[in-house]
């Protein structure tokens, strides 16, 4: 989602409006998935550094706090829903914040649906 905030990809007007005014959280890896954005935008989609360079100075900006994770979590959310570890790696901070997800992808924003949801449950029965 911050990828196409910062990008100005499709969604990028949704994300923006998500985003406004929240606190926003991530998993340590966000800055290394940002990082190859950047370079697909310039190797792939031939974007110009300077378009780029501009787009990392607006994501360097942002007040992000950064989580660690857990590993066995991650695998374990991520063999569940079949996700990436890294997307499951969102999952475990959303879950870790009692907070919602968000994200344009639908795939993990389904998986995110069914397990933050499970989760609250789950710690509300206790």
């Amino acid at each position: 989602m911050l990828a196409a905030a910062v990008f100005n990809e499709q969604g990028h007007d949704e994300a923006r409006a998500l985003l406004h005014g929240r606190s926003l959280h991530a998993p340590y890896l966000l800055d290394f998935e940002i990082a190859n954005v950047s370079l697909k935008k310039l190797t792939r989609d031939r974007i110009g550094r300077e378009t780029v360079a501009a787009a990392l100075r607006a994501y360097g900006q942002l007040a992000i706090e950064r989580h660690g994770v857990d590993a066995e979590s991650m695998l374990s959310i991520a063999e569940r829903y079949q996700l990436t570890a890294y997307d499951a790696a969102y999952l475990c901070v959303a879950e870790r914040l009692g907070a919602p997800l968000a994200t344009l992808d639908s795939k993990l924003g389904e998986a995110a649906r069914a397990y933050l949801t499970n989760e609250r449950q789950v710690h509300d029965a206790e």
